[in-house]
């Protein structure tokens, strides 16, 4: 059984090479934004389904079917085997087929949403949505492991930018469309709607390709001058394990994780509670709170198409000066979102800056500073170790935030109150941006 699913996922062997270059050219160019266009719009479909949870959260709570301090372990559970997951197979990704890798694990998630619109306690709710945090693990590393087969180092930034804005699109949509859901029915329709992201994987399968070699195409890194065939051959005979441990032991790797999960506890913070935050603390309905954070992720699309684009073009392809700069605007606008007198315009106005900011900055931490200092081959692994650390800061957050709460009964109704949990986050983007400053002349070895 094992040898029969490795069979199925692992990369195909090199195909003959094409002698006509025209012929190569237009074949490179043709697949290369194939899979380009199949990776943003499929990483789209997962964040529908992951950001889906976040929308839902507050009819769940109001149902009764579980308590504040079960919603958190609900989310713990799914960041720590999203974590888990993302480490293990980012790896694996730098080994198999990513066209079949990233549309099985959008395939099983968006089953699991369904299952979970069919259960109502606790228990089946935590296992199901532990479940889907695994298959949704299948979805970073390929589109990233993607990018690097099939473009240059000088494209890296602005497209990885751009894939980026994935993220916003998929959430904003949940936030939208999940959200009239669940009004117009109930939450646990609002779980089965989200299944419909199946229709992601054919998308996903029809669009995407193996790398290069295997559509008998050179590799990237020999098609854009970067390095010679011999090269390439030579790092080709190293052992992958002997690579991806090399990242393991990377100082600066391990520095960038953890900036990142810090990032990360203020980021879900914002994204997993904000409607309760909204709807408890300063009264929104549930549209309204939905449409906040929505708009809160059209700016983060902007955040992240500029990103990239900004540090390749004014900074020379570093990102260490611009992701200073997003780190004190994103702190900035979280605590202005949480201490600022309260008005519609405030909040937006907030919501914009840390939407922005937000796109930019996980764009950086989360996976790019530490992609540039890896060799391509091993991408993977290292989206896997900030991968790991960074949703340890999301289950962490859960956890946290979900024992920080307080419940007050004002008139017969619970008010959830975010005193202390506010402060949690803010005290985690402050200290995002003071790691940041420890990798700065962090550089690439290859």
């Amino acid at each position: 059984m094992k040898d029969l699913i490795w069979n199925f996922f692992k990369t195909a062997p090199d195909a003959a090479i094409i002698s006509d270059k025209d012929k190569v050219k237009k074949k490179f160019n043709m697949l290369r934004w194939r899979v380009f266009v199949s990776i943003t719009i499929g990483y789209a479909f997962y964040y529908i389904i992951r950001q889906s949870y976040s929308v839902i959260k507050k009819p769940l709570l109001g149902s009764g079917v579980v308590t504040p301090k079960q919603v958190g372990i609900i989310g713990s559970i799914f960041f720590v085997t999203y974590g888990l997951g993302k480490f293990t197979n980012s790896f694996l990704a730098d080994r198999v087929n990513n066209k079949k890798f990233f549309s099985f694990g959008l395939f099983i998630s968006s089953i699991t949403m369904v299952g979970m619109g069919l259960v109502n306690s606790f228990i089946p709710l935590a296992i199901l949505w532990g479940l889907n945090g695994w298959f949704q693990s299948y979805g970073a590393g390929p589109s990233i492991v993607s990018l690097n087969q099939w473009f240059s180092n000088k494209e890296r930034g602005t497209l990885y930018g751009i894939w980026f804005t994935s993220h916003n699109l998929g959430s904003s949509f949940a936030y939208f469309a999940i959200a009239a859901v669940v009004s117009a029915y109930s939450w646990s329709m609002g779980f089965i709607a989200a299944g419909i992201c199946l229709v992601g994987t054919i998308f996903i399968y029809l669009g995407m390709s193996d790398r290069p070699e295997t559509q008998g195409l050179p590799n990237a890194a020999v098609y854009y001058g970067e390095k010679t065939q011999a090269e390439v051959d030579a790092l080709k005979k190293k052992k992958l394990s002997s690579m991806q441990w090399d990242v393991i032991k990377n100082p600066a790797v391990w520095i960038l994780g953890l900036a990142s999960l810090c990032c990360y506890i203020a980021r879900y913070a914002i994204e997993s509670w904000g409607v309760v935050y909204l709807t408890s603390q300063k009264g929104y309905d549930m549209m309204g709170a939905a449409g906040v954070m929505a708009y809160m992720q059209v700016a983060g699309i902007f955040g992240a198409l500029l990103c990239g684009w900004i540090s390749d073009k004014f900074f020379n392809h570093k990102r260490n000066a611009p992701a200073l700069i997003y780190g004190i605007l994103y702190s900035a606008a979280i605590g202005l979102f949480l201490w600022a007198p309260q008005s519609f315009t405030m909040d937006m106005l907030c919501m914009t800056f840390y939407g922005f900011t937000m796109g930019a900055l996980v764009c950086y931490l989360g996976g790019l500073m530490a992609v540039d200092i890896v060799p391509k081959r091993v991408t993977g692994a290292a989206m896997g170790m900030i991968g790991l650390l960074s949703y340890a800061g999301a289950a962490i957050q859960e956890f946290i935030t979900g024992k920080l709460m307080i419940i007050e009964v004002i008139d017969g109704e619970k008010i959830y109150n975010f005193t202390y949990a506010g402060d949690f986050w803010f005290g985690a983007a402050v200290l995002s941006t003071l790691l940041t400053l420890l990798v700065w002349n962090a550089k690439a070895k290859d």
